[in-house]
């Protein structure tokens, strides 16, 4: 669907169906340069299952227009936004990596909307070095490819994928590669300055998840204590043999943990 956010068409995909307010909702949001699509399965699973499920394309990724936005705050903002469109009351946040900060900080905020939060290959802080967002700025392709070499597991790099002659890092290529100019660095500067990732984390009351790739070299498991011991409540779940493209390396794993968190909590 298409709803309006700043004069700016903003496309929410909901697996083709309408939402149902008393039904509970939700809300998906992807990491940098890529759009709703990552989360295909989990929103087609929740859908059919009594849930309004909703993943966003942030401004300038996907079909969604307008400007791309180069802070998380503002970017919560914007994502604020889109729920008050929809009249949502409570909701379920899940974001990956950009989209967990993103998350974070919306379920930090006072009278936040979140009852409950998944945090998907997150680090805090989440830094990008100079190089790679020079290079993002410059030569953007060459950034899409580096990216794309640090997501994926090895076993990935080899060709492993549940679905026969489909290579994960050349979805994962060509996704990045629709991407509309500037938007990877503006996401990469929205990361890399945002420095309220541990005191929003002390501010969060709703329940909460750490989803973990064993072998995540853009945001280790092994960088995430400060998180934890800020989440002391939270649940932890690191998936083995793992990358940082979680939701492309392992659906159905990221599904059934979202499952038996949202569902149980």
């Amino acid at each position: 669907m298409f709803i309006t956010i700043d004069n700016q068409d903003t496309f929410i995909y909901t697996a083709a169906r309408e939402i149902h307010h008393h039904q509970p909702s939700v809300l998906f949001i992807h990491g940098a340069a890529n759009d709703h699509s990552v989360w295909n399965m989990q929103c087609r699973y929740f859908s059919t299952h009594g849930w309004n499920a909703l993943a966003i394309d942030l401004p300038g990724h996907g079909q969604s227009k307008g400007p791309p936005l180069n802070s998380i705050s503002a970017l919560a903002d914007w994502v604020e936004k889109c729920t008050k469109t929809l009249n949502l009351e409570q909701l379920a946040i899940v974001g990956h990596s950009m989209g967990s900060l993103i998350g974070l900080e919306l379920a930090s905020r006072k009278n936040s909307l979140a009852n409950q939060i998944a945090l998907i290959g997150i680090n805090v802080p989440m830094p990008v070095s100079d190089q790679l967002l020079e290079t993002a700025k410059k030569n953007p392709k060459v950034a899409y490819r580096l990216m794309n070499q640090y997501s994926f597991s090895g076993r990935a790099k080899l060709g492993k994928n549940d679905i026969p002659g489909l290579s994960m890092e050349g979805v994962s290529l060509k996704l990045m590669n629709r991407t509309q100019p500037g938007v990877l660095h503006a996401d990469f500067i929205a990361c890399n300055t945002y420095d309220k990732g541990i005191s929003s984390a002390q501010k969060i009351n709703c329940p909460s998840i750490l989803l973990l790739g064993s072998q995540d070299k853009m945001t280790p498991a092994s960088r995430t204590k400060s998180l934890r011991n800020a989440l002391p409540g939270s649940l932890v779940k690191v998936l083995p043999g793992t990358g940082h493209a979680i939701m492309a390396e392992q659906p159905n794993q990221v599904t059934e943990c979202l499952k038996n968190f949202l569902v149980k909590t």
